[in-house]
């Protein structure tokens, strides 16, 4: 009698442990990597997206030589406040 008591609790426990912490625990992690896997993708393709093609190289911006430009448009004039 308390044989069947004792394994009837074990299987109550065994079934619990399994189908309310164990699965769900593993779809959870499935679903998890599934989800950061998309994320990776999706930033690899927008990082491909943004990309320039090698055929094209970009022009820097063009700086005004030192002689275009007056010694007094280097230097601001400063006023303490006190």
């Amino acid at each position: 009698m308390w044989n069947i008591i004792l394994y009837g609790l074990l299987f109550w426990f065994l079934y619990n442990l399994i189908f309310r912490f164990i699965i769900p625990v593993y779809r959870a992690s499935r679903k998890m990597k599934q989800q950061f896997s998309q994320m990776q993708d999706h930033l690899r393709q927008n990082m491909n997206a943004n990309q320039q093609p090698a055929s094209e190289p970009s022009r820097p911006t063009e700086r005004p030589t030192s002689k275009a430009r007056s010694s007094k448009d280097d230097y601001l004039d400063f006023e303490e406040v006190k």
